[in-house]
């Protein structure tokens, strides 16, 4: 593997989806609620799943390597929007799992290192669609049924599609 960071960083998350609801991370914001999905950008010689499970243990506590079922990587999507200080790229990885439900249990009710006391929700993975996501994968949450699909190129996060909160 390369030492060299890659010209656009790579993000992985997953959605964890228990009983037709997905577990997501609520931040309060001025312009309303931002949901954000479980995960974040991959270190320096880190390969995805452990960047994965490293972050799930830092944000829900949730160590996903005991769980005897594994992320499965579902989608990808581009990211190039305007935030302040100029254009920020990201590259998602985006993981579904499929927990059982004791997962629910596990994972705890705030994110672990927000400086604040940012919730953590299961919501219906219908309503995901209409939700302020990010990444933007609402609609395809939204239609996600369960079955294992091949990875697939979500359209692309932009100005004209995304806006910060």
């Amino acid at each position: 593997m390369s030492t060299e960071t890659p010209a656009i960083p790579v993000r992985t998350c997953v959605a964890i989806v228990n009983r037709g609801e997905v577990c997501l991370i609520r931040r309060s914001r001025a312009d309303g609620d931002q949901y954000s999905v479980p995960g974040g950008l991959l270190d320096t010689d880190e390969e995805v799943p452990a960047a994965l499970a490293r972050e799930l243990k830092e944000e829900l506590d949730l160590d996903v390597t005991t769980l005897g079922v594994a992320p499965v990587l579902c989608w990808e999507q581009h990211q190039a929007t305007t935030r302040a200080g100029g254009l920020f790229q990201r590259r998602h990885l985006i993981h579904v799992l499929q927990a059982p439900d004791h997962v629910r249990d596990l994972i705890s009710a705030t994110e672990q290192d927000a400086e604040d006391d940012t919730q953590v929700v299961w919501l219906p993975t219908s309503q995901a669609a209409a939700l302020h996501l990010y990444p933007d994968i609402g609609t395809a949450l939204a239609g996600f049924n369960g079955v294992p699909i091949d990875v697939a190129e979500l359209p692309p996060m932009h100005d004209g599609t995304y806006a910060w909160r």
